[in-house]
């Protein structure tokens, strides 16, 4: 930052500046923490012989834990794009009004998760279901790790419960993806040909619907060498969803890209990894008894009721710990 001319090139020169602010927030939460520590050790030595100092070290103990366990979380992150912010797509799978119910549920649960970590949560698209539910939304997500904390959501979530769609309400399982790409700032990253592309508008949809009835403001972009689909029909104008649309599409064709070279890293190592995020990751029973568990990690929770309403920071931080370990 200190070099001659750092400042002509602005972009740069803000990516860095906040890459410097991250770390040395990072640093100065170390030492806080060092310090910290150091006192409770010589807490530890008085409390020995005081039973008052013993109550009060026990107070301090546990908040300085919880500093620590966010501290080691964040050691986790070391992907080229774990830092920064995420994309996040929920897609009903086969199953009907059940599917897309139970993925507008994960919907709901995805988005409640990062407003409790204070990440800024946008939503982006919504496609409803025909009687009730979604068949796919995207979502932003702006904050601090954003992308490599929802890495460990990506995969197949399945649902086991009373259908509330069936009349004789009969058990149901339910399937929905959650597909993550990193948002990718610099649009020279991704190179796109406009001729590979089918840019199609329709009139916006959904809750509140200002543009319904009057514009074809929303916007679809097909990539058709990769088949991947965007859509974006949240902005005021078409103008503005066609960018919105385009940021998407560049983060998707990045994940792909990364998880290509993943693939081939695996092969080249004679190694069977699961990088296509195709399998079930995670099963959330609620009949005939409640239970969520990830089969990846073997970590569950008896409150399903809990998890759906956001709290997955124990699936995640497993999923992440365990990767640590394997890589």
């Amino acid at each position: 930052m200190s070099e001659a001319g750092f400042w002509d090139d602005q972009a740069r020169a803000a990516k860095v500046s906040a890459e410097h602010a991250r770390a040395t927030r990072r640093l100065e939460q170390f030492r806080t923490l060092q310090s910290d520590v150091a006192d409770l050790v010589e807490m530890a030595e008085m409390a020995e012989d005081d039973e008052e100092i013993a109550a009060e070290l026990a107070g301090q103990l546990a908040p300085v834990e919880a500093r620590l366990a966010t501290l080691e979380e964040q050691r986790l992150f070391s992907g080229r794009y774990d830092a920064g912010d995420a994309l996040v797509t929920i897609v009903a799978g086969a199953g009907g009004t059940d599917a897309q119910d139970w993925a507008e549920m994960v919907l709901r649960m995805q988005m409640r998760w990062a407003e409790q970590r204070g990440f800024r949560v946008e939503l982006l698209e919504v496609s409803a279901g025909e009687e009730a539910g979604i068949k796919s939304a995207t979502f932003s997500v702006e904050g601090e790790n954003a992308y490599g904390l929802y890495g460990a959501e990506k995969g197949v979530h399945r649902l086991v419960r009373l259908s509330p769609f069936d009349s004789a309400n009969r058990r149901q399982t339910s399937f929905a993806s959650v597909e993550v790409a990193p948002v990718i700032d610099d649009a020279a990253e991704v190179a796109i040909d406009a001729d590979d592309l089918q840019v199609d508008t329709y009139r916006a949809s959904g809750a509140g619907g200002q543009h319904v009835n009057k514009t074809d403001s929303a916007v679809r972009i097909t990539h058709r060498p990769s088949g991947i689909v965007v859509q974006c029909q949240n902005e005021r104008s078409q103008t503005q969803n066609r960018e919105t649309a385009m940021k998407m599409l560049r983060s998707k064709l990045q994940e792909r890209e990364e998880r290509l070279r993943l693939e081939e890293l695996a092969r080249e190592k004679g190694e069977v990894v699961d990088v296509n995020f195709g399998s079930q990751i995670r099963s959330y029973v609620l009949h005939p008894y409640t239970m969520v568990k990830d089969h990846r990690t073997d970590h569950e929770i008896g409150d399903a009721g809990r998890v759906l309403d956001g709290d997955l920071d124990g699936f995640v931080r497993a999923y992440l710990l365990k990767s640590a370990a394997r890589g």
